[in-house]
């Protein structure tokens, strides 16, 4: 079975309606980012950031996963399949994924303040629990926060990302501008003998001279286009 790694980014997760980032009414135009993705903005203001990322929980609970989250389900039939997203949503899971590498943190996790990759402190929340309240708190005492990586802090799992990377026999880039480093980076570490795939309606600057084959669709129709070339 050949080894097919997907790249995913807000792109993915655009047709189930989660607000992207940087697009024109994106999330950063009603929320700077410094005030609410980087350890200064939550070491200012805890309870604005705690709330902002409730409020991204709740809609989670408003969307589900599309033809292209199901449609990179599917490829498991077919292929050795794990998918590395930028993406903090869980709708790669609820479509049925079963290898995800989260680069940027898990919307549905919280942890501790003080440590914040202490695996005895993070804790995936039930839909129950969406609703985090300063001075909820972690196993060490600290309050709770998001589990999310935030601007300025390391991407753990970019080395285990960067091995599966290294063994691909097809890589997929969905929705993703290539502009967020590390993620960015890993299409330099495809074998250069690998395929590779771009899904994306809009152009792609890959930073890289290897040959791409360009799909210039949304996510659904282009993983469902990605399934019928694979099939050749």
């Amino acid at each position: 079975m050949k080894n097919l790694v997907v790249l995913s980014g807000a792109g993915m997760s655009a047709e189930s309606g989660i607000s992207t980032f940087r697009d024109a009414g994106g999330l950063w135009d009603r929320y700077p980012v410094e005030q609410v993705a980087t350890p200064e903005g939550y070491a200012r203001n805890p309870e604005l950031v705690i709330n902002f990322y409730n409020e991204r929980r709740r809609q989670l609970l408003e969307v589900e996963p599309n033809e292209g989250h199901r449609g990179v389900a599917a490829l498991e039939k077919d292929f050795n399949v794990t998918v590395v997203t930028q993406n903090i949503d869980n709708l790669h899971e609820r479509a049925g994924s079963t290898h995800i590498i989260h680069l940027h943190g898990e919307l549905t996790k919280v942890c501790s303040s003080r440590d914040p990759y202490n695996p005895h402190f993070i804790r995936e929340l039930k839909p129950s629990e969406y609703e985090v309240h300063l001075g909820d708190k972690a196993g060490d005492g600290s309050q709770l926060r998001p589990f999310i990586v935030w601007f300025g802090e390391a991407v753990p799992e970019i080395e285990t990302a960067i091995e599966y990377v290294q063994q691909a026999d097809i890589f997929v880039i969905i929705g993703t501008s290539l502009n967020v480093y590390p993620a960015a980076g890993l299409l330099h570490y495809v074998p250069r003998e690998a395929e590779v795939y771009l899904i994306d309606p809009k152009p792609v600057d890959t930073h890289s001279s290897r040959p791409v084959h360009v799909i210039r669709k949304g996510a659904s129709e282009g993983v469902a286009e990605l399934r019928k070339l694979l099939e050749k």
